[in-house]
């Protein structure tokens, strides 16, 4: 009877809670999902159900069969992320992709159109809270392997003008020039803030788009390994993409590179010259209006 009540006392039971928090799952298991349509019941009618709880992730579906239902519904402190963009990946077979709204299904990413794969396909929603994605498997002969895989990103519409977010790249793009507040605020929150100078501009006609490739002088911060060092040089490089209606241009002198990371991409920002921004910030440390600390050296 001693040991009951020991195994029962106050501790174990605490011990054992302790226990069971450790192996639940964490959040982050929820960002992304893998799966496989051989796993399932072959004369069940059943549709697969994935429930995704961040703002970003992924998802991949290798041998798709008969259909797939995945629902985003984040949980959000507020309903600024008004709209989806899904990125399919360069081998994406096997399904089509279709956005439920109003109880119909809007196709949305097609396998038979294989120019429109490598874009991003965005849409806004009406309940950011819960969107609801439909994969229909295409039908086969064989049991060759194919995945239907994209990674997904909720995003916030407030710099763009109307709802349809189709024929944008990404919707946080911005071509007009920041104020003062803006960069401050830049150097604050974005993913990567660089200074370095322009080497060369491209544009991607078909994908509207321009690339931006960067000669890094310093990395003041960046989200993950957008610029590297090329081992061979020494120097520090990068790639930063814009829309092209921002008509980008190639440049003389030191920029300072700011913006965010979308599907693993770099997306231009503020990009002042950086003798301008160094004026902006020491005028406004002067004033005490600074958002954040900034360290040129």
């Amino acid at each position: 009877m001693s040991l009951w009540r020991e195994l029962w006392s106050r501790r174990s039971v605490l011990s054992l809670l302790q226990l069971w928090l450790l192996l639940q799952p964490c959040p982050a298991d929820y960002c992304s999902w893998k799966g496989s349509g051989l796993s399932w019941d072959p004369h069940s009618r059943a549709v697969e159900q994935v429930h995704l709880r961040c703002t970003e992730g992924s998802l991949e579906w290798m041998y798709p069969a008969r259909a797939l239902r995945v629902i985003l519904e984040p949980n959000l402190s507020s309903a600024r992320h008004t709209a989806v963009c899904i990125k399919p990946s360069s081998h994406f077979q096997g399904a089509n992709i279709y956005v439920e709204r109003d109880g119909q299904l809007r196709l949305l990413v097609s396998e038979a159109e294989a120019s429109r794969l490598r874009q991003v396909s965005c849409f806004s929603t009406r309940t950011p809270q819960r969107v609801a994605l439909f994969l229909q498997a295409s039908p086969q002969r064989d049991i060759s392997r194919r995945t239907a895989s994209f990674q997904y990103e909720l995003l916030s519409n407030q710099s763009t003008t109307g709802p349809d977010f189709q024929k944008m790249a990404l919707v946080e793009a911005m071509c007009r020039p920041c104020d003062n507040m803006e960069l401050l605020m830049a150097i604050c929150n974005s993913d990567f803030v660089v200074r370095g100078s322009i080497q060369n501009v491209s544009h991607d006609l078909e994908n509207h788009m321009s690339r931006v490739e960067v000669g890094v002088l310093q990395v003041y911060r960046q989200k993950n390994q957008i610029f590297w060092e090329d081992k061979s040089t020494g120097e520090w490089r990068g790639l930063i993409k814009t829309l092209l209606q921002c008509k980008v241009k190639k440049g003389a002198g030191d920029f300072l590179f700011t913006g965010n990371e979308h599907f693993g991409e770099a997306w231009l920002g503020c990009a002042p010259r950086f003798k301008e921004f160094r004026a902006v910030y020491q005028t406004a440390s002067k004033k005490g209006a600074n958002p954040c600390e900034f360290q040129f050296d």
